[in-house]
């Protein structure tokens, strides 16, 4: 794997970066019509040799509603954000807020285990770390003998 450095990558290339990353499934993910629901605006950022994950939940009961696992060697975020007023409709009312079920999944590298995750919610962002996810991702050079 390549060594990555994020503030010099041109802004277009972000989705290369996380195939090149986390794999294929990670951005495959963020591609598919979303059927119903709402889709929280995620960033990826490096900060040594951990990856931050950050989802935007404003308004999101993370201690009700979000669950972070991981799963099958992937980081998976799913909850819901829930509209508690939903009764409350009168027929003028203009809605901009989406609300329903969310699920965001990231492919882990192959040495990161449950352990090294963790995760924490403030001002309506849920920011979880994976620890050492950037660990041995420096390319080594092989010499070539004649």
């Amino acid at each position: 794997m390549s060594s990555l450095t994020l503030w010099s990558r041109p802004a277009g290339d972000t989705d290369r970066w996380v195939r090149d990353f986390f794999g294929p499934a990670a951005t495959a993910d963020w591609f598919k019509p979303v059927i119903s629901g709402f889709r929280p605006a995620a960033e990826i950022v490096k900060d040594g040799d951990d990856a931050v994950v950050r989802l935007e939940l404003p308004g999101v009961d993370v201690e009700k509603d979000v669950n972070v696992e991981v799963d099958k060697g992937r980081l998976v975020i799913h909850g819901e954000h829930r509209d508690e007023r939903a009764g409350e409709e009168d027929g003028r009312t203009l809605r901009e807020i989406r609300y329903g079920s969310f699920r965001r999944t990231f492919q882990l590298p192959a040495h990161v285990t449950g352990e090294a995750i963790a995760a924490s919610y403030d001002a309506g962002v849920l920011t979880v770390r994976v620890t050492g996810a950037y660990s041995g991702t420096q390319a080594q050079r092989i010499a070539i003998t004649k």
